[in-house]
């Protein structure tokens, strides 16, 4: 594969991202499908309410940080695509801690990483006066074997949890994101009250969508939207996503990039709202993890997009006949949103079995061994 320089790259992911927003601009205002996303409606709505001295909350169904509405006030002023330029723009553990806490508070969604990121700051990786050492990666090489079982054995011992897990990185990890995710929350309390701390986060845990979405969830939440769901309904459909999750931690979290893309594969495919935009949060992640796949794009890769797009596809029409053509179809939208948690499991466990375990950084022991560090 050719290489490419990094500033070339981002100068082509900046054109091609501006011509994106230009089209765009143009779908939304010729065509009956919107190219902008309703949550993009929501943002500009917000910001400016805020721009006006007034809540952002006082715009039904904005469920985000006041940061985000803030940062999008100059759509009421300058344009309306201001986010978007925006958002296409946008080290060490004290610093990894403060923007994951803040990463949090903004969404809340990246509470899903907070168990690798501790499993990476591993003792035997991170120590107090000495600089960890990444991993020579180079995808030509075999990767080394996958301990992810002895792993899970040491992790069920007692007296090693007791031991190894309480390390100072990870406490100090822990204490400075939590300290950063409490600061801005309790600001935004005390500005907005109870209607900021529940619309931006307590809603996202408890949501339940009855609109249709790709969830295979959506039709039982649908059919029993009159009553509230039983604690037993919640559990079977939160028990598969904790599951899952825990799994690909213990086997994956040393390869943090690539644990990061299928934790947030799975945890898109087994939610209960799912939709378009949640995808993004696993696209931006395949360009860290696809060095080192030995998938090929004939046969297996094409197999992989094919079943993705079209199940998507399917999906959408079905979707188109429901929300344009008011037609009666949600039984058939149901058995589309099956169709595509299939493709979806099917991506994941292709990557899973084509991915070269690649660790992101070296046991210092290693390294003192061999009497050079890898840089």
């Amino acid at each position: 594969m050719a290489s490419v320089r990094f500033r070339t790259l981002l100068l082509v992911s900046a054109a091609l991202r501006v011509i994106l927003i230009l089209y765009g601009e143009w779908q939304d205002t010729h065509m009956e499908v919107r190219y902008t996303d309703i949550d993009y409606m929501v943002f500009s709505d917000a910001a400016s309410l805020m721009a006006a001295g007034k809540s952002p909350f006082a715009r039904s169904t904005y469920r985000y940080s006041p940061l985000l509405a803030f940062l999008l006030i100059p759509n009421s002023f300058l344009h309306r695509s201001w986010g978007k330029f925006l958002f296409s723009a946008a080290g060490r553990v004290l610093q990894a801690a403060f923007w994951y806490g803040l990463v949090v508070h903004f969404r809340i969604y990246p509470i899903i990483y907070a168990l690798p990121i501790l499993v990476i700051l591993d003792p035997h990786v991170f120590r107090s006066g000495q600089k960890p050492s990444l991993q020579f990666w180079d995808p030509r090489q075999e990767s080394p074997q996958n301990r992810s079982v002895t792993r899970l054995a040491q992790l069920l011992c007692p007296w090693f949890l007791l031991k190894s897990a309480l390390t100072r990185e990870r406490i100090v990890f822990s204490f400075i994101s939590a300290a950063v995710f409490f600061l801005f929350t309790g600001l935004f309390y005390h500005l907005y009250g109870w209607e900021f701390l529940y619309e931006a986060l307590l809603y996202h845990l408890t949501r339940t969508d009855p609109r249709h979405n790709f969830s295979i969830y959506f039709y039982h939440i649908y059919l029993q939207y009159n009553r509230k769901l039983s604690i037993l309904e919640k559990l079977v459909s939160f028990l598969p996503q904790l599951i899952v999750q825990v799994v690909l931690v213990l086997s994956f979290a040393q390869d943090l990039p690539f644990c990061c893309l299928v934790q947030t594969v799975a945890f898109v495919a087994f939610n209960k709202v799912m939709t378009a935009q949640y995808f993004v949060w696993f696209f931006c992640l395949l360009p860290l993890v696809l060095a080192w796949s030995k998938m090929k794009l004939k046969w297996k890769g094409l197999s992989c997009m094919t079943l993705w797009v079209a199940g998507q596809l399917h999906w959408l029409m079905w979707g188109y006949l429901l929300e344009f053509k008011g037609r009666n179809v949600f039984l058939q939208l149901w058995m589309a949103s099956i169709l595509f948690l299939a493709a979806n499991t099917y991506v994941l466990v292709s990557l899973i079995r084509d991915h070269r375990f690649s660790p992101v950084f070296t046991c210092l022991e290693k390294t003192s061994k061999g009497g050079k560090k890898l840089q």
